[in-house]
């Protein structure tokens, strides 16, 4: 007797069975694997490890001194002259990646920023001492070497193919947790995010890649295996990662890095023009479809753009054919023009559309190469270096401030002082003479130039 054959349906949890093994399936088939591009580029991933010693080591010691009379009166333990050296030292740890096979190194300028030592840990754990070859603050890019022969570089990319939703993948040492990696998608191209000298010469890749402190400096790889960014900053409340993460485009990485190998500084395009955002009337009563461009607010007498007849009130929409859809956009691209070069750009005047021709000069370099020294310091709390005299530009320029008074005014890594008190500060051998002769009595006027605009900053000098 054939067997009876009844039609019932499935039941519901084998259904639901069979939708998970099919939905596994179909991830498996989807989500990329990032095993061997993770196993072709270990060896090029390095670990950072920079020390700064205290340029306060007297006071510190001071402090230590009191601390031991406390608890041992006169009868101070016999302290070795190592370890106090380890109350004088601050560590800063971070990423890098190979990019020749004879030892040369990018990483984050922040890194190893005023480092006196810096050691490189490779992937097998060898350690190199690694010597500064140039620094450049604005695009917090650095490149350093080691001796070493036959590493195994990285392939670079070009991050200009990017898209939004793009898988992209981290290596590095989060939380001093070396050679971790993490993966995530491309979030947002160029993103504008003033650095700490107010200037605005990186279009940043947004991930939501897992980076934390310590893959400063690290690479961010496409699935092709090829480096499309170096890991830069993070957005966070809580000091991890919250989801939101910058890298610099290598696109800019190696621009700036051929500088650096080749001059141990950057030179950057100048346009001199003081700008902001586009508000939806000024965009109305332009003609334009959408409040995009950069609105010229000031234009610097004797820049290139004075000479090319720019206006205030002119609104740029494209420099050299590339499209400006914020002001921060405006910095970046005439950054990364050649200085001397001819560059067109479209603007808005009064309504009507023009195209103006413009010879490019050169802004004056905050670049720095330890070979060739970081400059002097002076009363006022700045290390400084003469600036390059471009463009009738004559003054000094901050590379770091290291005290209060400077602090308090507000000066910044790349600020080019022209004058304090209406004299003019030529030279740094000039602003060091000045500062005793100062007045003491009252708040002192300090013309600073900064990404082209000059503004005055307070001085008030202790009495």
């Amino acid at each position: 007797m054939p067997a009876l054959q009844v039609n019932r349906p499935l039941p519901v949890i084998v259904l639901a069975l069979l939708l998970l093994h099919g939905s596994s399936h179909l991830r498996a088939q989807v989500l990329p694997d990032f095993t061997a591009l993770v196993e072709n580029n270990a060896a090029a991933i390095v670990n950072v490890n920079s020390i700064q010693r205290s340029s306060d080591s007297d006071g510190e010691n001071e402090r230590l001194d009191e601390i031991l009379r406390y608890y041992f009166g006169d009868r101070l333990p016999d302290i070795p002259e190592e370890r106090l050296r380890e109350f004088e030292q601050r560590p800063s740890l971070g990423s890098g990646f190979i990019v020749s096979e004879d030892g040369y190194i990018i990483t984050n300028h922040h890194v190893v920023q005023d480092a006196d030592e810096i050691t490189i840990t490779l992937n097998d754990r060898r350690e190199f001492a690694a010597r500064l070859i140039g620094s450049d603050a604005s695009s917090d890019l650095a490149l350093l070497k080691i001796d070493a022969q036959g590493l195994s570089p990285v392939i670079l990319g070009d991050s200009s193919q990017l898209r939004v939703g793009e898988w992209v993948l981290a290596i590095g040492s989060p939380m001093g947790l070396r050679f971790s990696v993490a993966a995530g998608i491309i979030s947002y191209m160029g993103r504008n995010i003033p650095n700490g000298s107010g200037g605005n010469y990186v279009s940043f890749i947004q991930t939501d890649v897992a980076i934390n402190p310590g893959n400063s400096g690290g690479p961010l790889f496409n699935l092709a295996g090829e480096v499309v960014g170096i890991n830069s900053q993070i957005f966070t409340s809580t000091g991890g990662s919250m989801g939101l993460s910058f890298a610099i485009p290598v696109d800019v990485a190696k621009n700036v890095i051929g500088q650096l190998t080749a001059k141990g500084v950057v030179e950057r395009g100048w346009m001199g023009v003081g700008i902001s955002e586009i508000s939806q009337e000024m965009a109305d009563e332009a003609g334009l479809k959408s409040p995009s461009g950069a609105l010229v607010t000031q234009v610097i007498q004797g820049s290139p753009a004075e000479h090319a007849g720019f206006l205030a009130g002119d609104i740029i929409t494209h420099f050299n054919g590339r499209e400006i859809v914020s002001s921060g956009d405006l910095p970046y691209n005439v950054g990364l023009t050649a200085p001397e070069s001819e560059a067109r750009v479209d603007v808005i005047r009064a309504g009507d559309p023009l195209t103006i021709a413009m010879t490019v000069g050169k802004l004056a370099s905050a670049g720095l190469s330890r070979e060739t020294g970081q400059g002097s310091n002076t009363e006022l709390g700045l290390v400084v270096t003469d600036a390059v005299r471009e463009n009738g530009l004559s003054g000094v320029m901050v590379i770091r401030v290291d005290g209060d008074i400077g602090g308090q005014a507000g000066f910044q890594a790349g600020d080019i002082l022209l004058s304090i008190d209406g004299v003019e500060t030529t030279d740094v051998d000039t602003l060091n003479a000045l500062v005793p002769d100062l007045g003491r009595e009252r708040p002192l006027p300090a013309l600073v130039e900064r990404d082209g605009v000059q503004s005055y900053l307070t001085l008030r000098l202790p009495e």
